[in-house]
């Protein structure tokens, strides 16, 4: 391309604003990571390799049709199960509850034995249920 009055081709391309424009957001986005990366300073702890005892705590409450209650496998009263649960959390303060009702199991059942792990300041309870397929 040529210029009117100029013999020579302009073959010359400006890139200085181009560069400009590049610096500014290279500067942005330095900046803007470096804000975000950053977050609160914790100290976090550190875990062992040996396996996990959680497992093998885990306690679990089955209520059936009928009203009746297994925990684990030992069919209990509520009163038993109090008991049980109380020498439980004095060996190990925080351990998990997995609370299996029958579906036909009256609602009242249930809310019994939740009701005594508030009580019992149990916080680790999970509800088992299976998936809709089965």
């Amino acid at each position: 391309m040529q210029v009117q009055g100029d013999s020579k081709p302009y073959d010359d391309i400006n890139i200085t604003p181009m560069l400009d424009l590049a610096y500014v957001l290279l500067v942005i986005f330095i900046i803007m990571t470096t804000a975000t990366v950053q977050g609160m300073k914790v100290n976090l702890p550190k875990a062992s390799a040996a396996p996990s005892l959680a497992a093998q705590t885990t306690k679990a409450i089955t209520v059936t049709n009928d009203g009746k209650i297994f925990l684990d496998t030992i069919p209990v009263s509520l009163q038993e199960l109090e008991q049980r649960l109380i020498q439980q959390r004095s060996l190990t303060p925080n351990f998990p509850v997995v609370l299996r009702g029958d579906s036909a199991t009256q609602y009242q059942n249930v809310m019994n034995v939740l009701d005594l792990l508030g009580r019992l300041n149990i916080t680790q309870v999970g509800l088992a249920t299976k998936p809709l397929g089965n």
